[in-house]
């Protein structure tokens, strides 16, 4: 059953009001979106791969991640049409102070990040920063309707657990995606403004960039003996942004499998860097404050939304009561995010770092991926 942008609006305010645990979500370019509700307010964690439900990671591979266990949830889908009528609010009551201090400090990082490169031989470092935004009015409903309207190709969602606090996001990029034993995933990296064209001529740092995160990708798949395919590097849109991307396609040999690709592509060369414990521990030690789920991952973990919507009983879907015959998992890396506490929203923004960048450029690329997400904000 397909409900109503008034259904989903309603459930979406009480869930918020009585602070039950919730997901909503749109994968990319699909036709409907998904409302996964939680029965309880407890903080489940993630034990093992084959668990159901919807997984929300954070970047620190040592933090736990937290699990929305299908069975103990309710799960309702709504036509993606509801959006076609939303009008885009916009926010401008919001403070944007400290410009100046913020491009001195991440230009000081990424000059610190050059430093290390140079010296210690790793080819390349993803560094960030957190921009605070001091709002007197937030509209979180329209937020998300804008988000659904805006990037209509990203994985767009809105996520509450009262323990954790109230994170959106509209992430181009997907970290796996399996269905029963054929998987996809992409390499994903370089930033442009997008300027009515998808010809684009890219930086020779911005190829090696992209060209770093597909070599790694491919070397863990042929470690772990899986047969994949991958694609020339092609220019991908993603709101007012292009990236350069090359998609990658296999299978594993068995679903045990699916833990150890999880674990060997988290975190991914696109946010982390290589060799990827060095530039991890390079990034916990100098950003100066927590990611916490800002290039983690998060999405679908071995359901099938598809089947459940077969079922003519919704009772028995709403209850659990068949069984699955096929698995699907949607998985898709945290970027292009925002986590929203009381009257400040943090917007989390970075760029991959290589002994060419330029810290300047790279400052500018950050405001630019923090434009992105201020143009949806509303009150």
């Amino acid at each position: 059953m397909i409900l109503s942008k008034k259904d989903l609006i309603e459930k979406i305010k009480v869930a918020l009001a009585q602070q039950t645990p919730f997901v909503c979500y749109r994968k990319p370019n699909d036709s409907k979106i998904t409302l996964v509700q939680q029965n309880d307010d407890t903080l489940n964690y993630l034990q093992s791969y084959s668990q159901t439900g919807f997984v929300f990671a954070p970047f620190n591979t040592n933090e736990k991640t937290i699990l929305f266990e299908l069975k103990n949830c309710n799960l309702t889908n709504y036509s993606n049409t509801i959006i076609e009528d939303s009008i885009i609010k916009k926010n401008d009551s919001f403070e944007n102070t400290a410009i100046k201090e913020e491009k001195h400090t991440h230009e000081a990082l990424v000059e610190k990040g050059i430093t290390f490169i140079q010296k210690k031989a790793t080819s390349k470092i993803v560094l960030s920063r957190k921009k605070t935004l001091k709002v007197k009015h937030f509209n979180s409903i329209q937020t998300f309707l804008n988000l659904l309207q805006t990037y209509k190709t990203a994985f767009v969602y809105i996520w509450f657990h009262p323990k954790i606090g109230l994170w959106f996001g509209a992430t181009p990029e997907t970290l796996l995606t399996i269905n029963d034993k054929n998987f996809k995933t992409m390499a994903l990296a370089g930033t442009q403004a997008y300027k009515n064209t998808l010809e684009v001529i890219w930086e020779e740092k911005e190829i090696n960039e992209q060209q770093i995160v597909t070599n790694y990708i491919g070397t863990i798949l042929s470690k772990l003996k899986i047969t994949y395919k991958i694609s020339k590097a092609h220019t991908t849109k993603a709101a007012n942004l292009v990236h350069l991307k090359s998609d990658i396609t296999g299978r594993i040999n068995n679903k045990e499998e699916i833990a150890t690709l999880i674990k060997a592509l988290h975190p991914t060369p696109a946010v982390c860097g290589l060799p990827k414990e060095t530039a991890k521990q390079f990034i916990l030690e100098n950003e100066n404050y927590q990611r916490e789920f800002y290039t983690g991952f998060l999405g679908e973990l071995n359901f099938d939304i598809d089947k459940r919507q077969s079922k003519n009983n919704k009772r028995n879907i709403e209850n659990h009561a068949y069984k699955f015959t096929k698995k699907q998992s949607n998985l898709f890396v945290n970027l292009r995010c925002m986590q929203v506490s009381k009257n400040n929203i943090a917007i989390y923004v970075g760029g991959g770092i290589t002994q060419d960048s330029n810290p300047e450029k790279e400052y500018l690329e950050t405001v630019a991926k923090a434009i992105v997400m201020e143009r949806i904000i509303a009150n």
